[in-house]
């Protein structure tokens, strides 16, 4: 079918990039010749999930792309990211896997935020994404935390 293709198995970096690719062509998906920059272009519900680097060039930009490094696909096919638990600036170590509809209302720190000993926020504002923009917030707005810096990119990319 359009879909398959023969497995990548030069070394162990090319098999698992090539088993961790997704696709927006073939049956039901678009085509080249239609797909415009919209489609093409890093959208912010792919943070965490597709990664914004790792796409071949040509006319297959954007729309062949690579799951970020700690991406999954739940039971309905929707593609999870994972983050860490924050309640009242207590940074927990409790894993929570959200797709981008379920994190919309968050307002999720960056990995690198600064912590103490007792994994508290201390920053006075601390660099956060809240209903998909980048802003700052107070340590006590915080809900979520990234899991890692690397989160963003793909394991080729990171």
């Amino acid at each position: 079918s359009q879909l398959s293709q023969f497995m990548d198995q030069n070394n162990p970096l090319s098999e698992i990039t090539n088993k961790r690719r997704v696709s927006a062509l073939g049956p039901g998906g678009l085509t080249r010749e239609r797909a415009g920059f919209e489609v093409r272009d890093v959208h912010p519900t792919h943070y965490g999930r597709v990664c914004p680097i790792e796409t071949p060039e040509g006319p297959n930009i954007g729309l062949i792309n690579s799951l970020a490094a700690y991406a999954r696909t739940n039971q309905y096919g929707f593609l999870e990211s994972p983050y860490r638990v924050v309640k009242d600036a207590l940074v927990t170590d409790e894993i929570v896997f959200l797709s981008a509809i379920e994190e919309a209302d968050h307002v999720i720190a960056q990995a690198s935020a600064t912590m103490n000993d007792k994994k508290v926020l201390i920053d006075e504002l601390v660099a956060v994404r809240h209903l998909n923009e980048f802003t700052v917030k107070a340590p006590e707005d915080v809900t979520l935390m990234d899991v890692s810096p690397k989160q963003v990119v793909s394991v080729a990319a990171s």
